[in-house]
């Protein structure tokens, strides 16, 4: 019988004096006369510990001759017993490797009469061998591989997919709570041996039936949580959904990656986890977990399978590009400077800590505005070439195909008082303003250096529609005065609706406002310079070579915008929130 072997039995009666070891072979107990061989089946041979209301133990299953774990309810409260059932049901239903597993007949009862009568509830589950996700965090301080957390993650969401399927929401997902199924050595196995150690979710306390077409109109009828996991409906004992196992998920997964309980990640004012400059992941991972553990439930991942499509696009090799360059550029840098920060704190060791704690401030405040600057830069350089590459294609749409003639009849039959001149060059014009927005907002897009949502689909339309209402705002105004003043309100009006597309973590109308204010007035400034407002003018029959001023135009206007963009996500933004505007 494995290592233990057949030498003494545990006594599971809560109120025994001496409960072990108890004679192999004795049905009753020596000190307290209450049986030892459960349902003449299982024999309580060790104590493993004690969880929420229960006790746990490994027992002795003598039709099947393996180790299990009995799961004892120790506490005599109503509510205690509806939990332990719960459970009990949740468990006996499931059948997934994920899940430890338990018989029809694993949960019953037993009778006590010493020191009083009472009914015990036992429930008696598959013995998972094998570590903790906690217990492996404790030997990875500084956190777990990245692709060993992926693995880990996916698996974690495929239970949680089953468990949702049922209607089943777990409700206490932490590193405790999520164990491997075969036992580890003391190092985590290389990215080649990923995929062997099979991830088991335990501990069905705390989980809860819904009805997900009354899920927001009923509250939740018990009112548990983890500190540090749960997320702010459940810890206040409102409607928990699937939203809510994602949370605490998102979190366990971050507390993996720092080795940093996500507490003591939060900022202190907004309450925001701070944990992307504690470890290098994949930004689109990064951007993932943060949906997932956001406060609002509206803006989480609805479902596991959303959650699995994006981490198998997270996962496909792919092609090495300008941005995942400039990314691993970055982090070099990020790294190197660590290290000399590091020399730098051990060499003023001997100082007071005053003076070390100005020196490092001062350090690390030259290196944040070292990182921003560069980030500015890069953003900056993507939106001018994204609008230069923009006008160029609709340079070639507008004039070498039919469709900015279809384009100008159409706005001559709708707005006939725009088409005072050719009606080629307006529609040419139109498409011209289009495709540069297109460009513009996939390149800010792509840098992803504002922390914003990489919606490329919803911020190019946008880009399109933006720059396109512009070029309206262009004739209408320019029809009844200066070109010039024209094109500032243009770029203004563009900028702002662009921005709001933009997926910014929070204050949207402030970048809007600030972007769009600040593109308008740089380009006003090179009008001042004598840029010329003919810009936008072509001859009858156009050629490459009369795109530099309209690619100058465009290019210019996305720097200016990226440049006001950064103003707002590293000045303005922080502090607005630090005044209390969240």
């Amino acid at each position: 019988m494995s290592h233990i072997g057949k030498t003494a039995v545990h006594c599971i009666n809560p109120d025994c004096q001496r409960p072990y070891p108890q004679p192999w072979g004795s049905k009753f107990c020596t000190s307290c006369g209450e049986v030892l061989h459960l349902l003449d089946r299982y024999i309580p041979i060790a104590a493993l510990g004690s969880g929420g209301f229960a006790q746990i133990y490994t027992v002795w299953d003598e039709v099947t001759q393996t180790e299990k774990v009995l799961k004892v309810l120790v506490e005599e409260s109503p509510k205690a017993l509806e939990l332990f059932t719960q459970e009990a049901e949740v468990l006996v239903s499931l059948r997934h490797p994920g899940v430890p597993k338990v018989e029809a007949d694993g949960n019953f009862q037993i009778n006590l009469s010493n020191p009083k009568p009472r009914q015990l509830a036992c429930l008696v589950m598959e013995k998972i061998n094998g570590p903790t996700l906690a217990e492996i965090l404790d030997n990875y301080p500084q956190g777990c591989p990245e692709a060993v957390v992926i693995n880990w993650l996916i698996q974690a969401l495929k239970i949680l997919q089953e468990l949702h399927k049922r209607q089943i929401i777990h409700r206490d997902i932490k590193p405790s709570n999520l164990m491997l199924r075969t036992p580890v050595s003391t190092a985590l196995p290389n990215q080649g041996g990923i995929g062997w150690e099979q991830l088991v979710l335990i501990d069905f306390g705390g989980a809860k039936h819904v009805k997900m077409a009354r899920l927001r109109q009923e509250s939740s009828s018990t009112r548990l949580f983890s500190s540090g996991y749960s997320p702010p409906e459940q810890i206040t004992g409102g409607n928990v959904g699937p939203e809510a196992d994602f949370y605490a998920l998102g979190r366990t997964i971050i507390e993996l990656l720092t080795g940093t309980y996500p507490p003591d990640l939060e900022d202190p004012q907004t309450g925001v986890l701070q944990w992307r400059n504690r470890v290098n992941v994949n930004s689109q991972l990064a951007d993932l977990l943060d949906e997932m553990v956001n406060e609002n439930v509206r803006s989480r991942p609805a479902s596991a399978a959303i959650i699995l499509k994006r981490l198998t696009k997270i996962t496909q090799p792919s092609s090495s590009s300008l941005s995942t360059n400039w990314q691993k550029f970055l982090t070099q840098v990020a790294h190197q400077w660590q290290v000399l920060l590091q020399g730098i704190e051990q060499s003023f060791g001997n100082f007071g800590k005053t003076i070390r704690k100005l020196v490092l401030w001062i350090f690390k405040t030259i290196y944040q505005i070292f990182t921003a600057c560069l980030s500015t830069i890069w953003a900056m350089l993507l939106a001018g070439l994204g609008a230069g590459v923009g006008t160029i294609f609709g340079f070639i749409l507008a004039y070498h195909t039919s469709l900015g003639v279809r384009i100008a009849e159409f706005i001559s039959t709708q707005l006939p008082e725009l088409a005072q001149n050719s009606q080629s060059l307006g529609g040419a014009e139109m498409l011209l303003f289009a495709t540069a927005g297109l460009g513009t907002a996939f390149g800010i897009t792509v840098s992803g250096c504002f922390a914003q949502r990489r919606r490329l689909f919803v911020t190019s339309s946008m880009g399109i529609i933006s720059y396109a209402f512009s070029w309206l705002l262009w004739r209408v105004i320019s029809a009844n005065g200066d070109r010039g003043e024209g094109l500032v309100a243009a770029v203004a009006i563009g900028v702002f609706l662009l921005a709001l597309s933009i997926g910014f973590r929070s204050h949207h109308i402030v970048y809007a406002v600030i972007g769009g204010f600040g593109a308008a007035m740089g380009f006003a400034t090179l009008l001042l310079l004598e840029f010329p407002t003919t810009a936008l003018q072509f001859s009858n029959s156009p050629t490459l070579s009369e795109l530099s001023l309209p690619i100058a135009f465009f290019s210019s206007v996305g720097m200016f915008m990226s440049f006001w963009f950064s103003v707002s996500y590293y000045l303005i933004v922080p502090g607005l929130k630090l005044l209390g505007w969240r």
